[in-house]
């Protein structure tokens, strides 16, 4: 197999024959399932910092870029012709192989890759902090607000952990819809159940806190960094360019890409290809890929082992936001789109979108890098 045909194969998920039968509803709700993730919960700390008008103005901002972003990855499904193709891209990375080339391909999915590993360590520091945030109110009613109520993370991280590689041997996506509507129905649960209590605070404060400058802060750096921090949170909360093309959970891209690439590139390893079908008494029968079970293990394994040493929700949650939103909803949605319609240099159009991306580009490095402060701050305090 040539170099050529290696990071086809790499960039390209797996070509599937099944039927497409989905329709605006299930759309919908995949949509609510990936857009209202971990990111939702980070989002009353960053209007904190940010107060009550860049906060607001903030959120605007990040969902137009998303909303533009969208439009333009819209017309990426299919090629050359965004309309009539007539060949699918069935994936962000084969989008970007079909009309950037493979080089950019290959750098837009060291970004795609990396932001998805980075997700299922966030997603890992998120269920530890929730489970924290249960134990405290149970322990702030029963002992009063007085008390010290503090909890570590390692065990219900480690739990987790071991759920998940029990659900990561799920094959693919399709096999996935009962836990598809579990999530979005937790989703929209979660969500209604943040804003009924913050609701609820403000009716019984009597008026709403905050102010326009935000949380203050012992010294303007600090300030800076919350602020950078924060800019990196609410692009986390911002991920839909990664599923407009390729709707699944947030794992399941990564795995589909990486186990593709072995098994074309070792397709005569039975180690690697060989599926083995087991049956338990009143059970459905099952079967087990040696390579999805190893892979995705130690998949699990190693997020769960970064999850633990940096259980730091917002600064995590602020790195790999940081990290991926330009280059992923703003950088290549933009070259594609220059390539499709063959914008010229210079024109009023092409400043416009070389302006657009400028910006949003020292944005994102600038909550970047605040969030890289924090997270060394928090590891070394």
């Amino acid at each position: 197999m040539g170099v050529e045909e290696e990071a086809s194969s790499f960039l390209h998920a797996p070509r599937s024959g099944i039927k497409r039968t989905g329709t605006a509803w299930t759309a919908v709700a995949h949509i609510i399932t990936g857009v209202i993730g971990s990111g939702v919960l980070s989002l009353a700390w960053s209007m904190a910092q940010l107060g009550w008008i860049a906060g607001p103005v903030t959120m605007f901002c990040f969902a137009l870029v998303t909303l533009v972003s969208t439009f333009l990855l819209c017309d990426c499904y299919r090629s050359p012709d965004p309309e009539f193709g007539p060949k699918r891209n069935r994936s962000y990375l084969e989008a970007v192989h079909e009309t950037l080339g493979k080089r950019n391909a290959l750098i837009c999915g060291v970004f795609a890759q990396t932001g998805l590993y980075g997700t299922g360590i966030v997603y890992t520091i998120t269920t530890a902090s929730s489970m924290r945030a249960i134990q405290k109110s149970n322990c702030y009613h029963k002992e009063g607000h007085e008390a010290t109520c503090e909890y570590g993370g390692s065990l219900y991280m480690l739990l987790f952990g071991v759920l998940q590689v029990v659900l990561s041997q799920i094959p693919d996506f399709h096999n996935l819809q009962w836990l598809s509507i579990v999530a979005a129905i937790m989703s929209v649960s979660y969500a209604s159940i943040g804003f009924a209590l913050g609701f609820a605070q403000v009716i019984a404060n009597g008026f709403v806190k905050g102010g326009i400058a935000g949380v203050s802060a012992y010294r303007a750096a600090d300030k800076v960094w919350n602020v950078s921090q924060a800019l990196g949170d609410i692009a986390f909360a911002y991920p839909y360019s990664l599923i407009v093309l390729e709707i699944q959970v947030y794992s399941q891209p990564l795995f589909a890409v990486i186990e593709n690439w072995i098994a074309e590139k070792y397709p005569d390893n039975r180690f690697l290809n060989k599926n083995l079908t087991y049956k338990f008494p009143w059970l459905p029968g099952f079967q087990l890929n040696l390579l999805r079970l190893c892979f995705r293990s130690i998949y699990v394994v190693s997020t769960t082992v970064i999850a633990m040493l940096f259980p730091y929700f917002n600064q995590a949650i602020g790195l790999v936001g940081g990290f991926g939103f330009w280059p992923l909803t703003v950088y290549f949605p933009v070259e594609m789109y220059f390539k499709q319609k063959n914008i010229e240099a210079w024109t009023i159009k092409w400043i416009m979108l070389r302006a657009f991306s400028v910006i949003c580009f020292l944005v994102t490095a600038f909550a970047l890098i605040g969030s890289v402060e924090g997270l060394m701050s928090a590891r070394l305090s």
